[in-house]
């Protein structure tokens, strides 16, 4: 096991380590010195790397991470918001959100740059159909729509998941508020169904990868079932035995799809059981994937 899962199971269980602890496990492992092997200013290698260093604890004490932070700051963040796109303008709920989670995980969830992120949600990102968003500027509507009728589920996924980063970090009555919204949205598709035809709402939902990338995942659902605490809630029904149907063995899961893109670093490949996947879907659902508890 590399020593960066280790410490991701460590902080899953809430156990403190001391410094010297922590910077044996970043220093000895394997994946660490891939996610800081190269760099490249470029807005989305900024995005996908940056992702893939927060899925691990304590990766804010780099010097890389600090210049991967430096460029996000200076080329990426808006005083609206993240917007790797291209400015203000460009802003659109997936990316916002995905960096301000980023951001939380690195505890920097009180910067000015997560804040004007978190502000963003706030004011214009949308959880019900047929509502209209305060936003004026076009990304939001050349990129899929993200915020028309329909808002683009991708963005509530990622905006929920980033919202339950910022809420176990700090006790705010507007952001459990929106979770609630959000959830509610969520638990209404069955998680991961369209309403018209029930099939998946997007081509990679259904999909287990590692880390985190632009698709909304079956990765991403489960750590939102898993830290809201939804494994017994109406609406996790199909999504529990989809999880059952997916396993290679008890409590063992593959990678499904090696997402590609300049910046991204798959934590696993595919041929075999994925030790990230496994050890965190079992932390964050615990036995019920196996049907062990009944609802």
């Amino acid at each position: 096991m590399d020593s960066a899962l280790s410490l991701r199971i460590v902080f899953e269980r809430g156990i403190a380590l001391d410094d010297t602890a922590i910077e044996e496990h970043l220093n000895s492992s394997a994946l660490v010195k891939k996610l800081t092997a190269d760099y490249i200013e470029h807005p989305l290698f900024a995005v996908f790397r940056i992702m893939g260093i927060s899925e691990i604890p304590h990766m804010e004490r780099l010097p890389y991470t600090r210049r991967l932070l430096e460029y996000i700051n200076s080329n990426i963040a808006t005083k609206e918001g993240f917007a790797p796109l291209g400015g203000v303008n460009e802003i659109v709920p997936c990316y916002n959100a995905m960096l301000l989670q980023a951001y939380c995980r690195l505890g920097f969830h009180e910067s000015a740059q997560a804040q004007a992120a978190l502000g963003w949600i706030k004011h214009y990102q949308l959880f019900e159909r047929n509502s209209t968003s305060a936003w004026q500027h076009e990304g939001v509507c050349k990129h899929g729509g993200c915020l028309r009728n329909t808002p683009c589920y991708i963005g509530i996924g990622k905006t929920v998941l980033a919202l339950i980063d910022y809420h176990e970090r700090v006790n705010d009555s507007k952001v459990e508020a929106l979770l609630k919204q959000g959830v509610s949205y969520m638990l209404h598709h069955n998680m991961y169904l369209r309403l018209s035809s029930d099939m998946p709402i997007s081509s990679h939902i259904t999909d287990i990868m590692m880390p985190q990338n632009y698709a909304l995942s079956l990765t991403d659902l489960v750590y939102i079932i898993g830290k809201k605490g939804l494994q017994n809630e109406h609406g996790t029904e199909r999504i529990v035995q989809l999880l059952k149907e997916k396993q290679s063995e008890p409590d063992k899961w593959k990678i499904d799809y090696l997402y590609k893109y300049r910046g991204y670093v798959p934590f696993e490949g595919r041929r075999k059981t994925s030790e990230w996947i496994s050890q965190l879907f079992s932390i964050w659902l615990e036995a019920l994937v196996n049907g062990s508890e009944t609802r």
